[in-house]
């Protein structure tokens, strides 16, 4: 995918090429730090984690700084949401950034080990090729892990998982990363994009960080903007845009949007009148979805919502880790749902179930996996009651997911 950047802003992340290390040196990457405090710069900077929660950076960091003994930290690659290219286009065009940023955080919180989480072959060639420019570093074991692409593949506690030895499947908290992680170590594992991010700032300053964006959601990022519009690619930002105006940046829309997949496949569907709606983190979750990973994907207006909410609840299904049975039995219940309102068999119970499911689901399994599903259920149901099949079908076949269900499947902890 192609990267372009907003106009009226000097891009910090977006390049017209891909760079290697001397047109990264003249950047001032692997430049020393011009904060005394890299934490509370960050802190400053409110810099939030670009991986899909959008957590506060720095607490995260301080958090892995305050653990006794050896530390490990980890630049999560892993990009297993379907619409989304940023960390790709960024691992391929810009990894100094990235290893600056991961190596940036080795020295700030005491770890003597990083790693390189990846799954694509295209960026682990990038990133070999980076390390191997770069040279041996001094006091950090600088690692590269290769993961077969999923979706909860990107869990922070499946990337620690998975670079332990064990599967790249996700594991209940407590304990969280912070505390155990990599090896049982405490391990900081933070998106390539937070990552590229941190070292901007670590050079630039938080006033320098907060000179775009919005007082709540400040700064640039990275979008993925695909479906019914002229140029699809990854556009550096500034947060506080509408989402009409990013796709105007993507040449406009090629028909009247009939929705949009917002923050990827895990934030729902939102109606055609979101356009309207500003792309900061207040402003989205007021919608009632999230900004997630920043990839948004328009409808054009031939598109069915109820048929794309069917065809990704089946996604959903499939990319279950399997191993609790409230997401097995809840992913596979919306899917059905779903599908039986694309085919018009939809009952009153399947719709009553949706809307339950939409709110009941949400924080249950392992990892976070199963809020995507219900959110789908959620927003649906919320944004396009005139596309729900009003057939009157008294079939009461019950695919109700239990409340009180067990977490997990026996055998699979």
């Amino acid at each position: 995918m192609t990267a372009r950047h907003a106009p009226g802003i000097e891009p910090r992340l977006v390049t017209d090429r891909p760079l290697d290390l001397a047109a990264e040196q003249e950047r001032g990457t692997y430049g020393p730090a011009t904060c005394a405090d890299v934490i509370a710069e960050l802190e400053a900077a409110g810099l939030r984690g670009r991986g899909g929660a959008g957590f506060p950076a720095h607490i995260k960091w301080r958090g892995v700084a305050e653990a006794a003994g050896p530390r490990v930290v980890v630049a999560n690659g892993e990009e297993g949401e379907p619409s989304s290219h940023k960390d790709r286009w960024l691992l391929t065009h810009r990894p100094h950034l990235v290893l600056d940023g991961l190596l940036l955080a080795a020295r700030t919180v005491g770890a003597d080990r990083a790693v390189v989480y990846l799954s694509h072959v295209e960026t682990e060639t990038a990133v070999r090729a980076a390390i191997a420019e770069l040279g041996p570093v001094t006091g950090v074991r600088l690692d590269v892990h290769v993961v077969e692409p999923t979706y909860v593949a990107g869990d922070e506690t499946a990337v620690c998982r998975s670079i332990s030895g064990g599967p790249a499947l996700p594991t209940a908290r407590p304990p969280r990363v912070g505390e155990k992680g990599v090896d049982g170590l405490p391990t900081l594992v933070s998106n390539v994009e937070t990552l590229a991010h941190a070292a901007w700032i670590s050079r630039h300053g938080a006033a320098g960080y907060r000179a775009h964006g919005s007082t709540e959601s400040p700064g640039t990022t990275l979008v993925t903007l695909s479906g019914a519009c002229a140029r699809p690619g990854v556009y550096e930002v500034p947060y506080g845009l509408t989402v009409a105006q990013l796709f105007e940046l993507a040449g406009g829309f090629t028909s009247a949007p009939a929705g949009f997949l917002m923050g990827g496949w895990f934030g729902g569907l939102l109606g055609p009148v979101h356009a309207e709606t500003c792309c900061t983190y207040e402003d989205v979750r007021g919608a009632g979805s999230g900004l997630g990973c920043a990839a948004i994907t328009a409808l054009g207006s031939h598109e069915d919502p109820i048929a794309v909410a069917a065809g990704i609840s089946a996604w959903y299904a499939a990319e279950s880790a399997q191993q609790c049975g409230v997401c097995v039995k809840g992913t596979a219940s919306i899917r059905d749902a779903f599908a039986s309102l694309d085919a018009g068999t939809a009952s009153a119970t399947d719709r009553d179930n949706l809307a339950r499911w939409g709110q009941t689901l949400r924080g249950r399994g392992a990892c976070a996996f199963l809020d995507g599903a219900a959110t789908w259920a959620r927003t649906v149901l919320a944004e396009f009651p005139q596309h729900l099949d009003q057939n009157d079908s008294t079939d009461q076949n019950d695919s109700t997911v239990s409340d009180t269900e067990g977490e997990r499947h026996e055998g699979n902890r």
